[in-house]
């Protein structure tokens, strides 16, 4: 059998038009458009990168954002007075520290800094333990946008088995806590690299996330013939036609587990649009709740 696609930039494109409309009707009430700060530190050109994109699509939903820029050199002291400078302006209803961060500085640390509040990538410890429980909280964008995809392909998780490939807690765990939530009601397994026949379980995935970071590390032999198969997973390899030297690809090996899967995402243009777009949702929803 062939598989569907799911097509993540067109549901992304979706999601983006649905919270254009609601940015809209919010300033129609007589509220300020929702703000997002982003901060960058260095001069990765992958992180410029998104960086440029998240700037882009706030612009294009109606929301205000600023990029606030220094150089690899800042103290950690420094970016932990920034914070808490956004922390306190009222005008800013996100914020987001762009990863990775120098060495020197203490990626926890810095992240547990932001207010809960205004946590839109919902990194901090009060949202990651809000999610655990099922109260209200910023669920991290891209096991959101993981959620999404599902739900609008109407793929059933009610009782389904989902396995989950990775326990980072940016994507596996927090993909595992959505799963298992009331309202999913998936059956969750989560495996990693110390897991001991990691082919026996995903084979048995209804739902099949991958999100370990190791190009193709997904073969056919590893998934259960009509099963969803979600690739997380963004890795560079060399390719020299191409221009810049390299291509992307996912955890899973696509082309043949294309072959067994019902429904699988691509890489590029699966799982990485909705990111972005569960981002501005969240903006939309700190905005609303902070300013209600």
């Amino acid at each position: 059998m062939a598989s569907s696609i799911i097509d993540g930039k067109a549901i992304a494109a979706q999601v983006r038009a649905e919270v254009k409309e609601a940015v809209a009707q919010w300033v129609a009430q007589g509220h300020r458009s929702p703000f997002l700060a982003v901060v960058l530190i260095g001069d990765n050109p992958a992180s410029a990168s998104y960086v440029r994109g998240k700037a882009k699509a706030c612009a294009e939903v109606g929301m205000g954002s600023e990029t606030i820029q220094h150089p690899a050199s800042m103290t950690e002291k420094a970016l932990l007075e920034l914070i808490q400078h956004l922390n306190a302006d009222e005008k800013v209803d996100g914020i987001l520290v762009q990863l990775p961060l120098p060495p020197h500085m203490d990626e926890k640390k810095v992240l547990h800094a932001i207010a809960p509040q205004k946590d839109v990538d919902g990194f901090h410890p009060e949202n990651a333990g809000n999610l655990v429980i099922g109260q209200p909280a910023f669920s991290p964008a891209t096991p959101a946008g993981v959620m999404e995809l599902l739900k609008r392909s109407r793929v059933e998780t009610r009782g389904a088995h989902a396995v989950v490939i990775g326990r980072s807690n940016i994507v596996g765990k927090p993909m595992a806590n959505l799963l298992i939530q009331p309202g999913a009601d998936a059956t969750v397994t989560v495996c990693h690299s110390r897991t001991k026949n990691l082919a026996a379980l995903s084979v048995q995935a209804d739902i099949l996330v991958a999100a370990i970071g190791k190009p193709h590390f997904v073969t056919p032999g590893m998934v259960k013939e009509g099963a969803v198969v979600i690739d997380v997973g963004i890795n560079r390899i060399e390719d020299p036609s191409k221009k810049n030297g390299y291509r992307l690809v996912g955890d899973v090996d696509f082309h043949a587990v294309s072959q067994k899967a019902a429904l699988i995402t691509p890489v590029p243009g699966g799982v990485g649009p909705m990111t972005i777009a569960m981002l501005l949702k969240n903006t939309l929803a700190a905005a609303t709740k902070n300013h209600p």
